[in-house]
């Protein structure tokens, strides 16, 4: 089977420090592959390279074997692919369904006319986002905050809403940037199940993450990076026994 995602020699250095080395993956359809490693590692650089948001110094990005490696950010989307970030980046401004409404921006057609005009083309593509966009709150969840500031909600349900606006372009591939981070063990469980269900809906997923109890129940296979080099992938169960990853967690001789 053809990977979606390959990732082959990809390497960024900023001046003298090497961020990413030579770094080789690939993510097939309809799996789940999380992407480890100790603080530092060099795991959202790839991520950044992958999406469009670093230019990578050398290698190159495939999907759907398409080279996109020079792609930005916004083509890439629109082919299918979309991501969270470590940092939530979500538009203060706007409530939480507004949030998730811009995700939703490159599946309608009518233009800044038919707003003017409010052309029953735009009435009915703004219904049918906003039914869409409350339908994907539904499933993480927060329908009843589906109008407050993304700001008064806790961390976690933040979190959230920065999936459901990825999950509103209708990817292919959804890329999570420690998508558990800020979360409790019942939160954590449930985010499990959901990533877990994605997959029946025809969405592949790549994913950063330092709960190891997520990575290894939920993922099909696991890469770790460390120092901006890959150095073991696997099935989960093979990751855990592995003593270079050990060694990268723990240290020499744990």
């Amino acid at each position: 089977m053809q990977a979606l995602l390959q990732v082959n020699k990809l390497s960024k250095r900023f001046g003298g420090v090497i961020a990413a080395d030579n770094v080789d993956l690939g993510v097939l359809p309809g799996q789940i592959v999380g992407l480890i490693g100790p603080n530092g590692a060099g795991k959202t650089t790839v991520f950044n390279m992958i999406t469009g948001f670093c230019e990578p110094s050398g290698g190159q990005v495939l999907f759907g074997g398409q080279d996109i490696t020079d792609y930005p950010p916004n083509r890439i989307a629109e082919l299918g692919m979309t991501r969270t970030f470590q940092n939530i980046r979500l538009f203060a401004g706007l409530s939480v369904v507004e949030n998730v409404l811009v995700g939703l921006h490159t599946k309608t057609r009518s233009g800044v006319l038919d707003a003017i005009c409010k052309t029953s083309r735009h009435r009915h593509e703004e219904q049918a986002s906003l039914d869409a966009a409350m339908d994907i709150l539904g499933r993480l969840g927060l329908v009843d905050q589906a109008n407050e500031a993304p700001a008064s909600l806790p961390y976690g349900d933040q979190r959230k809403v920065e999936i459901a606006r990825a999950l509103a372009g209708e990817p292919r591939i959804l890329l999570l940037d420690e998508p558990a981070a800020g979360m409790n063990e019942s939160e954590t469980a449930e985010l499990r199940d959901f990533i877990g269900a994605l997959t029946h809906d025809g969405v592949t997923v790549f994913l950063i993450e330092h709960d190891m109890k997520l990575v290894m129940s939920a993922c099909d296979y696991v890469y770790v990076l460390d120092h901006g080099v890959m150095i073991a992938e696997g099935k989960p169960e093979e990751i855990q026994r592995n003593p270079k990853v050990v060694e990268a967690y723990l240290g020499k001789g744990a």
